[in-house]
């Protein structure tokens, strides 16, 4: 079993730049963070790698991170320009017995991440999730379409914290 101290120093050694940070600051478990167009390819490694074998992805979330520049549009309402958005990726390994969680963080206005469905098919409804409530589009992946919303829905994601619902969808009065 490695720690995360560990784990950070061999994907910083093995991937570089793409590799960011080690937070183990925060009262819970320790998060590394890594460049959102190579978490496939990181993933992919600790998954096949031994001494890692990170067979299961428990969870894959998106976070929007609301830590752009607030402005009021003309109805008074708080809306978010610039920004980040996060995926989180719980993973673990049952035959070792370890966890990590991995993080990427992206340009909230165009939101991209590599796809990691290739690495652990579990991923694909987690996100399309993920891109039906936050926006975050997985590049690469073989479905990503609306998972909760309609698949025509076109009234914004509804877990961003500037997200405002629509009156009517089609004619007819949302109710909230």
């Amino acid at each position: 079993m490695k720690s995360p101290e560990e784990i950070f120093e061999l994907l910083k050694s093995k991937f570089g730049d793409a590799v960011l940070e080690l937070d183990s600051e925060k009262p819970v478990e320790s998060v590394i963070s890594a460049a959102p167009l190579e978490i496939d390819k990181i993933c992919a490694f600790l998954k096949d790698e031994e001494g890692f074998e990170f067979d299961s992805l428990m969870n894959l979330s998106g976070v929007d991170d609301f830590n752009g520049e607030k402005t009021k549009d003309d109805n008074d309402n708080e809306v978010m320009k610039g920004g980040t958005s996060s995926v989180f990726y719980h993973l673990e390994s049952v035959k070792l017995k370890h966890k990590l969680t991995l993080k990427v963080s992206t340009n909230r206005d165009n939101p991209e991440v590599a796809s990691v469905e290739e690495v652990w098919r579990s991923a694909d409804w987690h996100e399309r999730e993920a891109y039906d409530m936050f926006g975050i589009k997985f590049l690469n992946h073989h479905n990503l379409i609306r998972i909760l919303m309609p698949y025509d829905w076109e009234g914004g994601y509804p877990l961003r914290k500037d997200y405002e619902n629509p009156e009517f969808y089609k004619g007819m009065k949302v109710p909230y």
